[in-house]
């Protein structure tokens, strides 16, 4: 968990460098929707929810870097027990934007990265990382000068664990602030 958390100080701080002469940046927080491919254990999709985080360093005024990160909890029934489960998805990558709409802003990105999950039955835990990668994009609304509201974002998530392919689906909202 020590080298992701790493390996977003570096990028938040290329992208903070990327727009640190007339370029802008984009910091945004806020509640995370998951639906976790749980197929493998005959559960069929399970909903979790948790928080969203991303910086986006923007190069041009629409094409910047994005570096996100989020959680998500929830306690799926596995084999007949509840499994306390905390997925950590650390993601990095392109994104594109409209520009010129004074009220309105959608984007656009793919990203890649890693993720981490960890499940615990009675004291006991077991963890596992994997490749992850989301592709999706949303809509922003102009609420000050600096603050928008991200009304959604949509991405379609891939993972990877235990040599099985997870297709899943988040959905986010909340705060957005403009530098």
């Amino acid at each position: 968990m020590r080298k992701f958390v790493f390996i977003f100080a570096i990028m938040l701080v290329f992208c903070l460098g990327a727009f640190a002469q007339d370029s802008k940046a984009d910091v945004f927080g806020g509640y995370q929707f998951t639906s976790i491919d749980d197929s493998l254990n005959g559960n069929g999709h399970v909903a979790f929810n948790g928080w969203n985080g991303a910086v986006t360093g923007y190069l041009k005024p629409n094409f910047g870097i994005t570096a996100d990160i989020s959680g998500a909890y929830g306690t799926p029934n596995e084999f007949g027990f509840d499994v306390k489960t905390r997925d950590y998805f650390y993601l990095f990558g392109p994104t594109v934007r409209t520009t010129g709409n004074e009220r309105a802003s959608l984007f656009g990105h793919a990203l890649f990265g890693a993720a981490h999950a960890s499940g615990d039955i009675s004291g006991v835990t077991a963890t596992d990382r994997a490749f992850d990668m989301a592709f999706g994009g949303g809509l922003d609304l102009k609420s000050t000068k600096n603050i928008s509201i991200r009304v959604g974002q949509f991405d379609y998530l891939y993972s990877h664990f235990g040599g099985e392919k997870q297709n899943n689906f988040r959905y986010s909202a909340g705060v957005v602030f403009h530098f």
